[in-house]
């Protein structure tokens, strides 16, 4: 998802910055320039590095919520007990820039529920100091991460603004973006 509408995004020519996790998907626009990353912990720190000089941001990324305590160097060896893993919680990317957010610029979530979708896409919507979230729901048959296709709600401040059916990635992605420019007006100078 978040590389069909970064596409889209530059196809309309915005200049876009893709802070993408480890995916094999490459870009095919110029106008996208791409920083790897591949812990949560380094897409905080890029993303908090690159919204100062961006009009907005459109958090896609499906970050874990936790991460391992401690990361050992070596494999850990089969044993007859067994293992107990403690975690810790990932930062909040979306909340961290919700936080910093310029009254100038727009901030997009995403939400991905399993209950009581628009109430809780709501409530991460005002808590987060989000403009936007696209609610994904993993009820929605054909919907998710193994799917090339998608169904999504987008919600504001007021509600649901907007119902798609069952379509591909891309064309979700076009929804989302005229939806953002139909609601913020923002494609001229998008970075």
């Amino acid at each position: 998802m978040g590389l069909a509408i970064a596409e889209r995004l530059a196809r309309l020519g915005a200049k876009v910055i893709l802070i993408a996790g480890p995916v094999s998907i490459q870009c095919e626009d110029p106008n996208i320039l791409r920083v790897d990353v591949v812990s949560a912990a380094q897409m905080y720190i890029q993303c908090l590095n690159y919204f100062s000089q961006c009009n907005g941001a459109v958090m896609v990324a499906a970050v874990a919520d936790f991460s391992p305590l401690f990361v050992d160097s070596e494999k850990f060896k089969r044993s007859s007990g067994n293992l107990i893993l403690e975690l810790k919680p990932n930062p909040d990317i979306a909340a961290a820039l919700g936080r910093i957010k310029r009254a100038d610029q727009i901030l997009v979530g995403f939400a991905l529920e399993t209950t009581n979708d628009e109430s809780k896409a709501m409530g991460k919507l005002q808590a987060k100091n989000l403009d936007l979230i696209i609610l994904n729901s993993l009820n929605d048959k054909g919907s998710g991460f193994q799917f090339d296709t998608n169904q999504i709600r987008i919600l504001d401040k007021t509600g649901v603004i907007f119902t798609s059916g069952l379509k591909p990635k891309k064309e979700v992605a076009v929804d989302i973006v005229e939806k953002l420019m139909e609601t913020e007006n923002l494609i001229s100078g998008l970075t």
